[in-house]
């Protein structure tokens, strides 16, 4: 098995710690090792470093290439721009395919938090089963609330059993729901957050993205054959800017008869913003998630987060984030975490854009 894990996102949620300069993935948010070096390390157990291949933006690659020593340069994948999840997926699925004609490769992200590594390996494992016999394989994580944060997998007839997991059919990929759709999801027992991990054969996602997006996989293949060559940065550069900006899911997973899905309770977050990181993080006997160093007086449910060592201290708080970088100080209620990425679209059409 192959590994994808896509690096480029600008993590605007997670401002202002998180900057287009060294996005969230990059940094270390719950341990010494960043968001990018834990999804590797995760995953090592099953897939070793050689198979290992990162697609990220050109400003990001020598970050990447620090932060993975182990990783080879050449399975660094550089997108000149953002186009989407489904090019940049398919772009490294012709990759591996030229490597190995029946290569299964995991697509997985590089900012998501996983608690039970050993389950999420072992899911992978068996996913790869399924997949070799001809499905685009997703695991859907069994839902904590009805979210209206997600979208959901609406599961069918089921397909197999495995060791410890079941796969099962894809009915309908839903659109985030609201909180009625969301609750009777929940109830049905029938539906899965989608996290966007996807397990498939190389050769069987291509035969689908051509099924469905030709024009793309036209030009993924122009890119592909001047691989190697001196043309290739050029051919990359004036052809990658005009591939459709498409995520995988509408691409091909939403079309194809071929979906399956695996549901696990692998303790997983999107870590999409800054109350889903208090989530993950440890908590006090008060309910705070403390990173540096606070000293507080009835202070409760709240995130503290200070990796400038300057000391917070708070009186008769709750249900905060704050968060103190060198150069701003973020302060909102748990509840408004969402509107921090409304926040930066404030900042960067103000005189303070040199701050994102």
């Amino acid at each position: 098995m192959y590994a994808l894990i896509l690096a480029g996102g600008s993590g605007t949620r997670l401002w202002p710690y998180s900057r287009s300069a060294m996005p969230k993935q990059f940094l270390a948010l719950r341990s010494e090792r960043t968001m990018l070096q834990e999804t590797v390390d995760r995953v090592l157990p099953l897939i070793s470093a050689d198979k290992i291949y990162i697609a990220t933006g050109e400003a990001y690659a020598d970050v990447v290439a620090e932060q993975l020593p182990d990783v080879p340069r050449e399975n660094i994948l550089i997108e000149p721009v953002g186009r989407g999840t489904a090019p940049c997926i398919g772009y490294a699925a012709l990759q591996l395919r030229k490597r190995d004609p029946e290569a299964v490769m995991a697509v997985l992200s590089a900012d998501h938090s996983i608690e039970r590594a050993e389950v999420f390996c072992a899911a992978l494992a068996s996913a790869s089963e399924i997949a070799r016999s001809g499905k685009l394989v997703t695991l859907g994580i069994a839902p904590r609330e009805p979210s209206t944060g997600y979208g959901y997998i609406h599961r069918g007839e089921k397909l197999a059993d495995l060791s410890n997991f079941e796969a099962y059919s894809v009915a309908a990929f839903v659109e985030k729901p609201d909180r009625a759709r969301a609750e009777s999801y929940v109830a049905s027992g029938e539906y899965d957050w989608n996290a966007g991990i996807f397990i498939w054969r190389a050769d069987v996602l291509l035969e689908q993205l051509a099924l469905f997006q030709p024009d793309m996989v036209a030009q993924l293949a122009q890119i592909d054959l001047a691989s190697g060559t001196p043309e290739a940065n050029e051919v990359l550069n004036t052809v990658w800017p005009n591939i459709t900006n498409i995520a995988i899911d509408v691409a091909v997973m939403e079309k194809t008869q071929l979906a399956a899905v695996i549901p696990v309770d692998i303790g997983w977050s999107d870590v999409g913003d800054w109350s889903a990181l208090a989530d993950v993080l440890p908590h006090d006997q008060q309910g705070n998630a403390v990173i540096g160093p606070h000293i507080g007086l009835e202070t409760k449910n709240s995130l503290i987060f200070s990796p400038r060592k300057r000391i917070v201290a708070t009186i008769d708080v709750e249900d905060l984030i704050i968060v103190d970088t060198d150069d701003v100080l973020l302060i909102c209620p748990r509840s408004r975490a969402q509107d921090v990425k409304n926040l930066v679209a404030e900042v960067r059409a103000s005189e303070h854009k040199n701050k994102l």
